[in-house]
């Protein structure tokens, strides 16, 4: 018998957009938009997700979902949470583009009036998928560095260090030759480029200690994730595809991913007789790749990981509440020192959490948090003065080199 997929958890990266500026010090944002070819991303990941998940003939359609793909998604089958913020047009924009794509318009989303008329929704038979979106600022999963003095001093820790003053000399001649260039690049300038920014993000959003600051994004982000799969497989729940819209800079194995990048957590379930659930975790990088490539964690060569064990590792390291999130940030309120929530520990934690690192500075911490958990169990196996206040978005790179 066939392993049955009970529902998906998507976790997604915006597409193309304007201009996007953040404070290096403060990460506070600067306005953005999405641009049509971000839209048109997105509206091609919505696609390729409908073909994956929803189209009967392909073994992967989710338990419970309409056989017919022309009938109306209903709407308690999916939740959508989209990430507010300087960035909250174009994530708002592709989050719908995404919609667009995976619930097309159809002549069968209609009602039938009293007087003997039926009604075809707009467009076609446009769908309407609601969208949640916390206010800015009022969505610590999203944006947990927001009013962290914790972080805040990290980030500070992070450019005073002997490492990342070494990598702002090693990026002198880049920075010298750059700006020559208006209309295009040469390729090596272009990596060069992506490099240095890779390491920059890495450096903020990442920790030696898995319990520690710079793994705070990553750490905040699981809880969702877990939430979600819990009322995936919660039977009596109608949930069956939930997708969380993210921004900025994802991380995957320390470099950033391309926009319109998704993340899949598969929640199936084993053949009779034992019926157990299992997570099956897939990353496409967005339109680089064709589809998506399935990722092997915690170790395991089997290409899914039983859900007990997959909430073992990851409930362990959560912040799940506004208590644990204002004590790893050391806010006034709250009496405990940073860090006393979660205490770091020499277990594994495989590839995984580097994964998650794909989306936003959500996904970007993680990946440090699985690059240090994986070292710790190759061994097995074998506050500073708060720093001045910057104007945002002025010069924001030539602050970082040297005077």
């Amino acid at each position: 018998m066939v392993s049955t997929v009970l529902g998906v958890l998507i976790l997604a990266r915006n597409g193309d957009r304007t201009q996007y500026l953040q404070d290096p010090y403060t990460y506070a944002p600067s306005f953005t938009e999405s641009t049509a070819l971000g839209a048109v991303e997105y509206f091609q990941l919505g696609s390729y997700l409908k073909s994956t998940y929803l189209d009967s003939s392909f073994p992967l359609h989710i338990l419970d979902m309409p056989l017919d793909p022309s009938h109306p998604i209903p709407p308690n089958r999916v939740h959508v949470h989209a990430k507010p913020g300087g960035e909250g047009a174009a994530i708002f924009d592709s989050g719908i583009a995404l919609l667009q794509g995976m619930f097309p318009p159809t002549p069968l989303n209609k009602v039938p009036l009293a007087n003997g008329t039926t009604v075809i929704a707009p467009l076609g038979g446009y769908q309407y998928v609601p969208v949640e979106m916390a206010t800015e600022g009022g969505d610590r999963v999203f944006e947990p560095w927001i009013n962290c003095k914790a972080f805040k001093k990290h980030v500070a820790e992070v450019y005073a260090s002997d490492k990342f003053k070494e990598t702002v000399k090693d990026a002198q001649p880049f920075f010298g030759s750059v700006h020559d260039y208006m209309f295009g690049m040469p390729t090596t300038l272009e990596e060069s480029a992506r490099g240095f920014a890779n390491y920059k993000e890495d450096a903020v959003f990442s920790d030696k200690d898995l319990g520690g600051i710079g793994n705070l994004a990553g750490r905040i982000i699981l809880s969702p994730i877990i939430k979600a799969l819990e009322r995936i497989a919660f039977d009596d729940d109608p949930l069956r595809a939930c997708s969380l819209r993210l921004a900025t800079t994802p991380s995957f194995h320390s470099s950033t991913s391309n926009f319109a990048s998704a993340l899949s957590f598969e929640l199936v379930r084993g053949p009779a007789p034992e019926m157990r659930d299992f997570v099956r975790v897939k990353f496409k990088n967005g339109t680089h790749d064709g589809e998506f490539q399935t990722l092997h964690i915690f170790g395991h060569r089997e290409e899914m990981v039983p859900v007990t064990e997959f909430f073992y590792w990851l409930e362990r390291h959560a912040i799940s509440d506004e208590r644990r999130w204002s004590s790893a940030c050391s806010t006034s309120w709250f009496l405990f020192e940073v860090g006393a929530s979660i205490t770091s520990e020499s277990t594994s934690m495989p590839v995984l959490f580097a994964i998650f690192s794909l989306f936003a500075f959500c996904l970007f911490a993680l990946s440090a948090f699985v690059r240090h958990s994986l070292s710790k169990r190759t061994k097995q196996r074998e506050v500073m003065t708060e720093t001045e206040e910057h104007d945002p978005f002025i010069n924001e790179k030539s602050r970082l080199l040297p005077m």
